[in-house]
């Protein structure tokens, strides 16, 4: 790699910028579309930062809006919810992070080890299916199956001679239901990551280790995962970058404005949201989205330090 980078370098000298950038102009060209994609959609909205420190009115602007410095970061500490919903925000990703890498590289094992190339393609497909699938459509499914007056699964229960539950007033009840149907909706394209590693291993380490007498379990633990470590634990830290921000679609959808259920299942941005359809408080809204960032900049920091104490070499920075 030092090789390759001092061998361009070298091819560079002497000529002009112009001259690189004209050498270099497929490159540039590939990058060109995400490189102002991210300037436009991540960078240049940083400057609304500023709404976080200030009582926004439309008539004067953002740069003429009065400064009410932390005043706007309050409202979310003294509504009561704050603990409720950094909780729940952080344990619901944790569980997604743990159980969906889990699953996903399960699922790539399992796909990988599969022989029939059809039966292959068609399981792959069925697992892809789901993440394409918004969340509008599965709440709508989720609502059909557990409903208490028409659900399917009351109706089979009270074939049987049993009595209906109403899933929607058991709210211990959701934690599970949240975290099974993000593994379902997202396991299979996560899966693919896996899959493509694990294809681009030499398929003679395999075989070599089963002239040895290796069985599957044995190949699997010291090829197939050794080989996954080391994107095993980039996924894992570019995931914790998001720890403190939760999928809005998902929660919301799932639950809407159901009281019953928000002391399980209310995170940090359905409670703004709510907030903010009483409020329209603009200020509010982006001083909750500067507390997540920090947040999320903390654990990703505090993940990344760790992995540099314990092997640097997978560490993003």
């Amino acid at each position: 790699m030092q090789d390759s980078r001092v061998s361009a370098l070298a091819g560079n000298r002497g000529k002009t910028f112009r001259q690189i950038i004209l050498d270099n102009s497929a490159f540039l060209l590939m990058i060109a579309i995400p490189v102002v994609y991210v300037i436009i959609f991540s960078y240049i909205p940083m400057g609304g930062v500023i709404l976080a420190f200030k009582n926004y009115k439309y008539r004067l602007g953002i740069l003429g809006s009065p400064w009410v410095g932390l005043n706007n970061f309050k409202f979310f500490f003294i509504s009561g919810a704050a603990g409720r919903t950094i909780r729940n925000t952080l344990l619901y990703n944790t569980a997604f992070i743990v159980l969906g890498m889990f699953t996903e590289v399960v699922f790539a094992i399992i796909l990988n080890e599969l022989r029939g190339r059809g039966f292959k393609r068609t399981a792959q497909s069925l697992m892809l299916l789901p993440f394409f699938i918004s969340w509008v459509v599965v709440s709508s499914i989720v609502y059909s199956i557990i409903s208490y007056e028409h659900g399917l699964l009351n109706n089979i229960i009270t074939a049987f001679g049993g009595s209906p539950v109403n899933v929607y007033a058991k709210p211990t009840a959701w934690p599970f239901i949240m975290v099974f149907l993000r593994l379902w909706k997202g396991a299979g394209y996560g899966c693919i990551i896996y899959l493509a590693n694990i294809t681009s291993i030499d398929p003679e380490i395999y075989e070599a280790a089963e002239i040895d007498g290796a069985n599957i379990w044995q190949k699997t633990r010291s090829i197939t995962l050794q080989h996954l470590r080391s994107t095993m634990v980039i996924m894992l830290l570019l995931a914790m970058g998001g720890m403190f921000r939760g999928d809005f679609g998902m929660f919301y959808q799932m639950v809407k404005n159901n009281g019953v259920l928000l002391p399980y299942t209310d995170i940090i941005d359905t409670f703004v949201f709510r907030a903010l359809l009483s409020s329209a408080d603009v200020g509010m809204s982006a001083a909750s989205g500067l507390f997540q960032s920090l947040l999320c900049l903390i654990t990703i920091l505090s993940a990344n330090f760790v992995v540099t104490k314990i092997d640097p070499d997978y560490a993003l920075f």
